[in-house]
């Protein structure tokens, strides 16, 4: 009936969206299961946000040179009393689809506005922290301005916030994507390009727009030093990042191979869990505390 193939249609419109658009996708029984799923999801996400299921997590960021911590990646995570533990990737992309994620984002970066505060008044360093942020969250027009009145409520000075952009955003054309850009740079708020080297990867973009960070994703840090062609690229980013003036940060550090190859090709700073999962702010801080940045046993020590 009319309902039934409309619904079927629906969802594998969906699955076709997954797979990058531009693209098509027919009707599967297994389709209809994850449509299910995804609606089930849903209806628990509208609620998610009044219901305070949300909560930050931490991963810290480490100078490979130094061996000290100098920031964290703050990545949100969703616990629903009937879903359990929500997997990121199975509610980000909805939230995407929804528009729910620029409310969320909102929280996540008033959230990390506030630890940040919490933790300067009780004596921790200068850490800085990273927000990842939508690209829906800058074709509105109140972000810079949402951000400045939550740094200067929290008395978070702009430079220890670093928002985490999407090589696709670069290229957004709306001029008020490219305004944000700008501001967001005018309040020295540090901007970096996450999952460097699987996107559009375009060097006009990276002179053209007031970015501080590369962050080589893992997908290429994972293979080296072991697979040349990986390890060549991983490279290539971090002298064309240094040439250009930035920063690199690798992903997805697990082994001290992939630790000492970074190490020895300059790469500035590395997260993954070499040094630690991503973990609630008190554990953080109680790694923090235990004083042992550059490995790995430090997490468990601490929690």
């Amino acid at each position: 009936d009319p309902h039934v193939l409309m619904q079927n249609a629906d969802a594998a419109m969906y699955r076709a969206k997954e797979r990058g658009r531009n693209t098509f996708n027919f009707f599967t029984s297994e389709l209809n299961r994850r449509a299910v799923e995804r609606m089930r999801i849903e209806s628990h996400l509208l609620h998610a946000l009044d219901r305070g299921e949300f909560e930050l997590h931490y991963q810290p960021i480490v100078d490979l040179r130094l061996g000290t911590v100098i920031g964290a990646e703050a990545l949100l995570r969703w616990t629903n009393a009937i879903l359990g533990n929500v997997e990121p990737d199975r509610f980000i992309p909805l939230a995407e689809d929804t528009g729910l994620i620029v409310p969320i984002g909102l929280w996540v970066l008033e959230t990390a506005c506030a630890q940040l505060a919490e933790w300067r008044r009780n004596g921790v360093p200068a850490l800085r922290v990273s927000v990842n942020i939508s690209s829906r969250q800058f074709r509105g027009t109140n972000l810079v301005e949402a951000m400045s009145d939550m740094l200067r409520r929290h008395n978070v000075p702009s430079y220890l916030l670093e928002l985490e952009i999407t090589e696709g955003l670069l290229m957004d054309e709306l001029p008020q994507t490219r305004a944000n850009l700008r501001d967001l740079a005018s309040l020295s708020v540090r901007l970096s390009l996450d999952d460097f080297g699987t996107g559009y990867s375009s060097l006009r973009y990276l002179k053209q727009f007031p970015v501080d960070t590369l962050k080589i994703d893992k997908s290429f840090v994972r293979e080296v030093p072991h697979e040349a062609g990986d390890s060549t690229v991983v490279e290539a980013i971090i002298a064309m990042a240094h040439r250009l003036g930035l920063q690199v940060v690798g992903e997805g550090i697990e082994t001290e191979e992939q630790l000492n190859f970074l190490q020895s090709h300059g790469c500035d700073f590395g997260q993954g869990f070499y040094f630690s999962r991503p973990v609630s702010a008190p554990a953080f801080r109680r790694w923090l505390d235990v004083r042992m940045p550059i490995t790995g046993e430090a997490l468990q020590e601490a929690t």
